[in-house]
């Protein structure tokens, strides 16, 4: 994996931050590969109909950094990163075998995706933020609907593993944007209170897929580098919103990110 292009925030241990998050390798990580066709078509359609969850939230998170200017190149990365991602997702999910039982959902993510895409030719406003992200959580719910509709027509034990861990991917990445968009001046009481929900799922979604009995020494290992990473954004979104505050929630939300998604694809892997 590439070395993590973001720079480092003084009150990062070089012990609790992982190896970078360059957009093209998480990309890479995120795309349907060969092993991909190997696995059973269920999980790896609530993998692919669940990243849109955090898709959305991740493309919203990055229009606000480039509008506070925080990590500017790094963010226009992370949004391109993650729009290629939605596209390829689309094509991903039109070739699945359950294709003809997504349709009505995944025609409605669609369409909800590209409103979402035509908002962000606009430059990054004050207003145009608020425009993405509400667009971006219209989004997020949609996808998770059809997630948890998969989910429960899973024949699989590991299906909620699965969705579980995918959805920690989508929570780290709002709780970065929500964390933006307060610094935007445009938080208040709900967005707050969703925050403090939003880190209570996180811890509590963490502690039921570490008692999962499917769990291999590969999947222990990445909810180990899970918790610690969390800490350290945890601690960050604690953190006032000046310049390196920004900065340290930009850089671990990103961590973070690539080891939920890590452990979302071993447990759609061990889901045979």
């Amino acid at each position: 994996m590439h070395v993590h292009s973001f720079p480092r925030s003084s009150s990062v241990s070089r012990r609790s931050v992982i190896k970078g998050v360059a957009a093209g390798a998480l990309m890479a990580s995120w795309g349907l590969s060969v092993q991909a066709l190997a696995q059973p078509a269920m999980a790896t359609a609530i993998n692919r109909m669940g990243r849109f969850r955090a898709l959305s939230q991740r493309i919203a998170k990055a229009y606000c950094q480039l509008h506070l200017s925080v990590q500017a190149k790094a963010a226009e990365q992370v949004l391109d990163a993650a729009r290629k991602l939605a596209r390829t997702g689309f094509e991903d999910l039109a070739k699945s075998p359950l294709a003809a039982d997504m349709a009505g959902p995944l025609a409605e993510v669609r369409k909800l995706y590209e409103d979402l895409e035509a908002k962000l030719v606009m430059p990054p406003t004050r207003e145009s933020v608020g425009a993405v992200a509400a667009q971006a959580d219209k989004l997020l719910v949609a996808a998770n609907a059809a997630t948890v509709a998969l989910e429960k027509q899973a024949k699989i034990s590991t299906g909620n593993l699965v969705n579980t861990a995918g959805s920690q991917r989508y929570l780290s990445q709002r709780l970065a944007k929500s964390y933006f968009l307060s610094a935007a001046g445009l938080g208040d009481k709900a967005m707050r209170d969703q925050m403090a929900a939003d880190k209570a799922e996180f811890t509590k979604n963490m502690a039921a897929l570490a008692g999962a009995p499917v769990n291999t020494p590969t999947i222990r290992s990445e909810l180990t580098m899970g918790e610690q990473q969390w800490v350290f954004f945890n601690a960050s979104l604690e953190r006032e919103p000046d310049v390196r505050g920004l900065q340290a929630v930009a850089t671990s939300s990103e961590n973070l990110l690539e080891v939920m998604n890590n452990l979302t694809v071993q447990y759609e892997t061990v889901s045979k």
